[in-house]
């Protein structure tokens, strides 16, 4: 047996909700400069409002961390992790803590085994919530992982709160949730493509017998989610990042910003940062995975008999 030992009760709800939110963020922590790099080479190209020239230029992960570090420091690996911090916090203790309870809701009374339908429904249910919840946090990451690459002058928040405060000033408390359309949608696929991916692995792979509710197990369950979920999530992700970093007039709404896109790099722009996306959402889903299961047992043990 590896790690902790399957708990004989299933862990309440508000265990799930705080070790996802922890499991989030222990994810964060080791993914962010993934995350950081994808969002570059997302925006990378994009025509601004006003027009600028970039003389930086981004060519592949590795590539991207390397420029990064060598003209920014390896401080700019991490820029907006304390929004990225504060919004898993919210955002993965929704989404993924209350994903059983809400799968539960909504499976029909009696039935032996939980549909396909009924997961995915839970997944859109918890990641559309999960955003609306979370999203100032999020354009709030997006947008201080893109500034880096802006001389210091160019930058337009000195620290998180200052982000915030001048995003409501500045455009209004509407600018705190920029992106919720093109986030929601994104994250009701990613939802479905990581949670519903991984329930259905996980249960295949302990009903077949090849392995048991440990730490392997979770791990092989994690990586398929992860790929699966940035297949079909990446179009979205890319507009997104775009619509959140854009200046305001830039796009009339997330429509706009995807019809751009496709006149400026057609379809295979929807797929910009596929590897480090890849990347971010394997490693990510392995470590947040392995961390919540962990933690759900942990938690369980260390309360009062």
């Amino acid at each position: 047996m590896v790690g902790l030992k399957p708990p004989e009760v299933p862990p309440p709800a508000a265990v799930k909700f705080v070790s996802a939110g922890m499991a989030g963020c222990i994810a964060d922590l080791f993914t962010f400069p993934l995350d950081t790099a994808k969002v570059r080479l997302q925006i990378q190209g994009e025509v601004r409002i006003p027009r600028t020239i970039s003389s930086v230029e981004y060519r592949g992960v590795l590539g991207t961390l390397s420029t990064m570090v060598r003209t920014e420091g390896a401080r700019s690996l991490y820029s907006g992790l304390v929004a990225g911090l504060q919004r898993q916090m919210s955002f993965a203790s929704i989404r993924i803590g209350l994903y059983d309870s809400v799968k539960q809701l909504y499976t029909p009374k009696g039935a032996e085994n939980t549909g396909m339908v009924v997961r995915l429904l839970a997944g859109c249910t918890t990641g559309a919530v999960a955003v609306a919840c979370a999203q100032p946090t999020d354009v709030v990451k997006v947008r201080f992982q893109a500034s880096g690459a802006l001389s210091d002058s160019a930058r337009r928040y000195s620290g998180t709160m200052d982000a915030y405060r001048t995003i409501a000033r500045e455009e209004g408390f509407r600018g705190l949730w920029r992106g919720t359309l093109p986030n929601i949608a994104r994250n009701a696929i990613i939802n479905c493509g990581e949670l519903v991916t991984y329930d259905l692995l996980k249960d295949a792979l302990l009903r077949a017998q090849l392995m048991t509710d440990n730490a392997p197990c979770h791990f092989v369950a994690a990586f398929g989610a992860g790929f699966c979920a940035t297949v079909v999530a990446s179009p979205v992700d890319v507009v997104k990042t775009r619509y959140m970093n854009a200046s305001p007039g830039q796009y009339r709404n997330a429509l706009s910003c995807l019809l751009a896109l496709l006149m400026q790099d057609g379809p295979a722009g929807l797929y910009k940062g596929f590897v480090p996306s890849f990347l971010r959402l394997g490693s990510w889903n392995v470590v947040m995975f392995v961390s919540y299961e962990q933690l759900q047992r942990a938690m369980l043990l260390a309360r009062p008999a």
